[in-house]
């Protein structure tokens, strides 16, 4: 049984802005920046069968490479915030390729949370800080909304195996499919 997820890789010039941008913010824990990634599909935990039916189906997935962007930042929870992220700028190809990732594994039985897909890269988790600190981050988030990065060319999806660790997960690729 392994935890894993499809997502899109990002490129090492986009994870030096988010490294900076991490720094500049008041973050109570920081994701490590060889773990940013932008997920199409959360698969949980899944047998081997399973996984191979998604390799399957994601081999035969036909989709054209796009631009992609970060734009802005956005917090999860609230008023109890438990996570900050990088928005990614509008982009239809993105939708439309979230769509087909998301039929590819609903197809080999997984079925992806029907919410709507929000588009980030995930810059820090935490437990719900005290009132004065999520404030402060409240600000920094509102402060720095400027914030973009990009545009890269998005040419490959990875399935990822997520690891648990003391200091959170580690991300193992397990496979890489090319688009085009």
């Amino acid at each position: 049984m392994i935890r894993a997820f499809l997502a899109l890789p990002i490129p090492e010039q986009v994870q030096s802005r988010l490294r900076l941008l991490q720094f500049l913010l008041p973050l109570p824990r920081r994701v490590p920046p060889d773990s940013f990634h932008l997920t199409l599909a959360f698969l949980d935990t899944q047998p081997d069968a399973v996984l191979e039916a998604v390799d399957d189906g994601m081999m035969a997935l036909h989709a054209a490479p796009f631009a992609l962007s970060l734009r802005g930042l956005g917090l999860f929870g609230g008023d109890k915030p438990r996570a900050v992220w990088a928005a990614v700028a509008e982009a239809p190809a993105l939708i439309h390729l979230q769509a087909k990732v998301a039929r590819v594994a609903a197809v080999a039985g997984v079925p992806v949370a029907a919410r709507g897909f929000t588009p980030h890269v995930t810059l820090g988790r935490f437990a719900p800080p005290p009132p004065e600190q999520a404030m402060r981050l409240e600000r920094a988030v509102v402060a720095d909304q400027g914030f973009h990065a990009g545009p890269w060319l998005v040419e490959e999806i990875g399935l990822y195996a997520s690891m648990p660790g003391a200091e959170g997960p580690r991300y193992d690729l397990l496979a890489s499919y090319p688009l085009g």
